[in-house]
């Protein structure tokens, strides 16, 4: 397929890194089953017991047509049909064992024994192309004949294997380093190189077809490496990749998040070969993801202000003892923003040592002085009741810059921990804001126990 990792953007130092990395697998589920043909399983009774024995020992379908045609000379012996469960085969597996632990955890029995319904995955990648790559695909006898690419021109290109030049010294072909060259697929079909199904002769004869894969882990699977799920189905891709984006819209990424791979039955509309519409059912692979989106968005537009009002307030009084000069009107002197950011590990100064700071600056006002100072001792003395929810949300911003809870990469994780202890809105409610700033001030002086919390918030934002 064509997912391609780059863990890292340096050069190359070696032969293996100079080849695009692929995700290593351990095995395959697959999305169907496949059956002997009507006229083979009348006629034949010998070849469905063959047929019926080696299913039930877990062989693979390629292994059992092979048999078939060894034994009954039948080629061509079985059909691909859809069934509701998934096959997982122990021959599908490097380590057969992993198939009997998938079906031990996550099969069930619906009276056709114990099958594979439904059963959870973990995506290693936030790329969805990564967790789903996928390409149109012509197979030949030897591999892949034909197969699509995207060009850096935004164009889907037809592409091939170029054919192996012949060493007329030593009168046999040329060794290729490095795998064979791709080249942009040139020839009477498609003479500019561009893969348009609606004039490709592979593509209209059947022989070229979508073809893609969830890359993914299995909880409680054990392995070094992940497990793949074939399909060719275009509306399955769709699904997939409206789930995928909708996970990302809501949390910013796909990793992290447990998803639920099953089969739903969908009523399908093709075109058939007299050029009429068909529609018939069909089970099809979906994706879904027991999360709730209403909780991971409720409260972003409420609480936004107040981060935003964090990464853009003047740090007056900052944990470290700096103070931002001002001037008169109450604009910021400029230079360098990092000047007001404590050092990591230095002790918070107290308020007193804070405002006899301010006092010693020249250029601060006496009523934004005695403002700010008497900000100081409403905190100390208890007496919030008297501020406006405004500036309740003010000194949340203050806390949240303090604690580095302001930053890009903190504010997802704050939004989840304010919903789970408060509720929806529960920036609005003033009530709600004093409690959450008596925290963030309790935690300046314990920050890693708020961390914990935070982090068993969003753990439990997630489907466990």
């Amino acid at each position: 397929m064509n997912a391609v990792l780059s863990l890292t953007g340096a050069p190359p130092r070696s032969i293996v890194e100079e080849r695009a990395l692929r995700p290593p697998t351990i095995g395959k589920i697959r999305p169907g089953i496949k059956v002997l043909k009507q006229a083979i399983a009348t006629a034949n009774p010998n070849a469905v017991a063959t047929y019926d024995e080696m299913v039930a020992a877990g062989d693979s379908f390629e292994t059992i047509e092979k048999v078939l045609e060894s034994r009954f000379r039948l080629k061509n012996a079985l059909i691909p049909r859809n069934s509701p469960y998934f096959t997982c085969r122990r021959s599908d597996f490097t380590n057969p064992d992993v198939a009997t632990e998938i079906l031990r955890l996550y099969g069930e029995d619906r009276g056709q024994g114990v099958k594979l319904y439904r059963f959870p995955v973990l995506f290693a990648f936030n790329d969805w192309m990564c967790n789903l790559p996928n390409q149109m695909t012509a197979w030949g006898t030897t591999g892949r004949k034909f197969f699509s690419e995207y060009g850096k021109d935004g164009q889907r290109y037809c592409k091939t294997y170029a054919k192996v030049e012949r060493d007329p010294r030593a009168q046999r072909a040329t060794r290729t380093f490095g795998g064979r060259d791709i080249i942009v697929r040139h020839d009477d079909a498609i003479p500019d190189g561009i893969c348009d199904p609606e004039r490709c002769p592979q593509y209209q004869s059947r022989q070229c077809n979508l073809s893609a894969s969830f890359i993914f882990a299995v909880p409680d699977i054990k392995g070094l490496g992940l497990i793949e799920l074939p399909t060719n189905s275009i509306y399955v891709l769709q699904k997939a990749y409206s789930a995928m984006q909708t996970v990302v819209l809501a949390r910013g990424r796909l990793t992290g998040t447990r998803f639920w791979i099953s089969k739903r039955e969908f009523d399908i509309t093709r075109i058939g070969d007299n050029g009429e519409p068909l529609r018939a059912k069909q089970m099809l692979t979906v994706l879904d993801a027991e999360i709730d989106i209403g909780s991971l968005l409720d409260g972003a537009d409420d609480t936004e202000p107040a981060l935003e009002a964090a990464n853009r307030a003047v740090a007056l009084v900052e944990a470290g003892g700096n103070v931002l000069p001002l001037h008169v009107d109450g604009s910021t002197e400029t230079g360098d923003p990092e000047s007001a950011i404590p050092v990591q590990g230095e002790p918070a100064a107290s308020h007193a040592e804070s405002e006899a700071s301010l006092a010693a600056q020249p250029s601060v006002s006496g009523s934004l002085l005695a403002h700010v100072m008497d900000r100081t001792g409403e905190r100390q003395d208890g007496n919030a009741d008297t501020e406006s929810i405004e500036e309740k949300r003010d000194q949340m911003s203050d806390l949240l810059k303090r604690l580095g809870l302001g930053a890009e990469d903190r504010k997802h994780d704050f939004k989840v921990f304010a919903h789970a202890r408060y509720g929806r809105g529960w920036v609005e409610r003033a009530q709600d804001v004093d409690a959450m700033n008596r925290r963030l001030e309790q935690a300046l002086s314990a920050p890693a126990l708020l961390a914990q919390e935070i982090a068993d918030a969003r753990q439990q934002s997630l489907l466990i």
